[in-house]
């Protein structure tokens, strides 16, 4: 039987085996420490409008990110009260989660080769949504693409974003990174 301490995610052994190399000699690193390597993954659930009629719907966002990511949720709260929105200040609005070390590698292999390409009408995802600094963010319309959840117990299909933090210092690299993770990228970006 396996030990949890035998355990490696898949990502991160392919990582170490083959893909730092692959980034050493494509980018010419002098110094291992310079290969970009993933830093954390951030995963949240906006529930906005429903959340201030209904403050269940936090709490149902809170629950659905926690069965997505593995690791408790933590519900967002609003910084200052918006009377156009209904909005009180401390008011709860959503939900958020930062994963690391091998949640992060799970997470990221569970998105790339199971949830997005349960995606209705998937042709991959967009290469120009990185910030400059070798962040890339993206949106998922539906949560329910994850096989965590349990699509009859659904009360809401909620949006959810996923913000992916590399090491790299250009957006070149994360993409390169990201393309040896076999991201979907779509489009002339490839």
């Amino acid at each position: 039987m396996l030990d949890a301490t035998d355990y490696t995610p898949r990502l991160k052994a392919q990582f170490e085996a083959e893909i730092k190399a692959k980034l050493k000699e494509e980018f010419g690193y002098s110094n291992d420490m310079m290969i970009p390597r993933l830093d954390k993954i951030v995963l949240n659930i906006g529930a906005g409008a429903e959340a201030v009629r209904d403050s269940k719907k936090a709490k149902s966002a809170q629950e659905d990110l926690t069965a997505i990511a593995g690791q408790k949720a933590v519900i967002t709260k609003a910084k200052k009260s918006i009377a156009g929105f209904r909005v009180r200040e401390d008011m709860p609005l959503g939900a958020k989660v930062t994963l690391r070390g091998d949640r992060m590698y799970e997470f990221l292999d569970r998105m790339i080769t199971i949830a997005l390409p349960r995606v209705r009408d998937f042709r991959g995802v967009k290469a120009t949504a990185f910030d400059g600094r070798g962040n890339y963010a993206m949106g998922i319309k539906e949560h329910i693409v994850f096989p965590e959840i349990n699509f009859d117990k659904v009360d809401e299909v909620w949006g959810l974003d996923v913000i992916i933090c590399t090491t790299a210092k250009t957006d070149a690299e994360a993409k390169a990174l990201l393309k040896h993770f076999n991201m979907p990228f779509s489009g002339e970006g490839k």
